[in-house]
């Protein structure tokens, strides 16, 4: 782990504090008038989830957690969990879904996600903007209802309800924003 001050930070760094560890969601750097500078801060508990506002002087060192990124191929769920593979050293590795939070509704079996990794511990997990996912269940479009921008619920085959255009059928594959959850386009 590295030391580094306040003045250093940025959005999306992982910190380690008090033994808790943090991403930085956000900062503001701020000089009044009077007094010393400090360093107005938004903080993630990695674990929890919780968030907490905290301020810190200016320069004061902080501990950097280095969280490392696997590239992992997402084989299979056994039960509630996820079972992931590295890419490199072909070790598998069971996730709880606690821990991938939203991505759980993005994972399709051979997706390859990048995990975050501080030691041996998973702490999250990285996707890439926009997935591919078949659509397992949505209504049939109507004849003749072409209203311009239209949509209709879609489920798709990870449990996730998106809204698509009339035209979209089941069993379809279409294109999905990770970020939004939007419909994308056809693949």
């Amino acid at each position: 782990m590295g030391t580094i001050t306040t003045n250093d930070l940025k959005n999306g760094m992982t910190l380690d504090l008090e033994g808790s560890l943090v991403q930085v969601v956000d900062f503001q750097h701020v000089k009044p008038g009077k007094g010393h500078a400090f360093v107005r801060t938004t903080l993630r508990n990695v674990r929890s989830g919780a968030v907490v506002d905290r301020t810190f002087r200016a320069g004061e060192k902080v501990e950097r957690a280095i969280v490392d990124k696997r590239d992992m191929q997402f084989l299979y769920r056994e039960g509630v969990d996820y079972v992931f593979m590295d890419s490199e050293t072909y070790e598998q590795l069971t996730v709880t879904p606690e821990t991938l939070g939203d991505a759980t509704n993005y994972l399709v079996d051979s997706s390859a996600p990048q995990l975050l990794m501080y030691g041996e511990e998973v702490i999250g997990v990285e996707l890439p903007a926009s997935v591919q996912i078949i659509i397992s269940e949505t209504e049939p479009g109507i004849q003749g209802d072409r209203v311009s921008g239209a949509r209709k619920p879609a489920t798709l085959e990870t449990g996730l309800v998106i809204q698509v255009p009339l035209f979209i059928e089941k069993n379809e594959a279409v294109k999905v924003d990770t970020r939004t959850g939007e419909y994308l386009g056809r693949v």
